[in-house]
């Protein structure tokens, strides 16, 4: 697992700047038309990740100096203010402050990145944490854009061949049990890994542990990860192989988020 904060702010950078090449040739028009995210536009989605990269900036200023982050009162102004901003608008804004964010974080020194530490959703977060979870959404939101333009559009192989390492934290988030004991091997390609996929009472995403005659899936590393965002309908599902374990059941557990 990676755990130095550079390969996952050069991701975000990726990330940012293959959002930029998606959307800036856009016109009014197909900035409003729908995107990935549920009930989302292509611009509502921009809109999404500037107020996320301005509620970044503020946990970044809180570490820096070492005080709490700002509590959840403060995002509702932000929030406000973005909804409130046209199409047109939510897109340039969201991609220039988008970019503000990432130049920062970029801009910090060895010294700084190591200063960094946040509690945030009940962890403990240091600068590898946080460009963490900024990768993580910023990622797959950027997917939603693209693949609303694209129907052949994966996340992209920086961003998955990191994250792949680090789902398993987010799957218990994530799934919705439905109660059904299951124990499934996974086996990604792009990068290989193996997992065991348990669920029942809770959902839990583990590395395999030589356990043999489980049901099994085999998917791309970037589809594993769309499946625990909730963003592997069978329209935008790849070749995968699946014995003795329900695609479909396995969709359900994770609805998205």
């Amino acid at each position: 697992m990676e755990t130095s904060p550079g390969p996952w702010i050069d991701a975000l950078r990726h990330s940012h700047d293959r959002l930029l090449a998606i959307v800036e040739p856009l016109d009014p028009e197909q900035l409003e038309q729908p995107s990935y995210a549920s009930e989302w536009s292509i611009a509502q989605v921009l809109s999404h990740l500037g107020s996320q990269a301005e509620i970044f900036g503020l946990w970044l200023d809180s570490s820096l100096k070492g005080e709490d982050p700002p509590s959840r009162e403060v995002f509702g102004p932000i929030w406000d203010s973005w909804n409130a901003r046209s199409p047109e608008v939510q897109a340039s804004d969201g991609l220039h402050t988008d970019g503000v964010a990432l130049e920062r974080l970029e801009s910090l020194g060895a010294d700084q990145l190591a200063r960094l530490h946040l509690n945030l959703f009940g962890m403990d977060l240091d600068a590898t944490g946080m460009a963490r979870i900024r990768v993580s959404e910023h990622a797959v939101h950027t997917w939603d854009v693209a693949v609303a333009l694209d129907p052949a559009a994966t996340i992209a192989p920086d961003a998955t061949g990191l994250l792949i390492d680090t789902i398993g934290q987010f799957v218990a988030r994530a799934g919705k049990p439905d109660g059904v004991e299951r124990r499934v091997r996974v086996l990604t390609t792009d990068p290989e890994r193996e997992f065991i996929l348990s669920t029942g009472e809770s959902v839990a995403l583990t590395p395999a542990d030589g356990e043999a005659d489980l049901p099994e899936l085999r998917l791309p590393a970037e589809a594993l990860i769309r499946l625990v965002y909730g963003r592997l309908d069978p329209d935008h599902t790849p070749p995968v192989q699946a014995s003795g374990v329900d695609l479909d059941e396995l969709r359900a557990i994770f609805p998205g988020i």
